[in-house]
């Protein structure tokens, strides 16, 4: 089973979901988009799959730095381009991984979500 796993190397989050990937012996390629940039393209497909809310990083200082009322007006076209200019604001971790009948994906980490997915 092919898995990529993308985030920013220091988050804690990604620290937690790569040691459990590794500790359930799960191989995977890691993705730093902090290092390798983020693709629009590739966050498209993301937001098309879990939607917006789930894929946009609200709770990070990144998206608290832009002014309430740039905030207000972001629609999903221009909050992906923002994400993809500022890939902090992408939730972390992000998992794709190969099903049976496409791919799969995780946003975020919470490891029982995980072990039924991967399982």
């Amino acid at each position: 089973m092919a898995i990529t796993l993308y985030g920013i190397s220091n988050c804690d989050t990604v620290a937690k979901a790569r040691k459990w990937l590794e500790g359930n012996g799960y191989t995977y390629t890691f993705y730093d988009y902090k290092k390798g940039g983020a693709d629009a393209e590739k966050i498209t497909g993301w937001v098309l799959e879990a939607g917006l809310d789930k894929v946009l990083n609200k709770s990070g200082t990144t998206w608290k730095k832009i002014p309430e009322d740039l905030r207000a007006i972001l629609d999903e076209t221009s909050s992906i381009a923002l994400m993809a200019e500022q890939p902090s604001m992408i939730k972390r971790p992000i998992l794709e991984y190969d099903t049976k009948g496409g791919t799969g994906l995780l946003v975020g980490f919470k490891a029982p979500e995980w072990a039924v997915a991967l399982g």
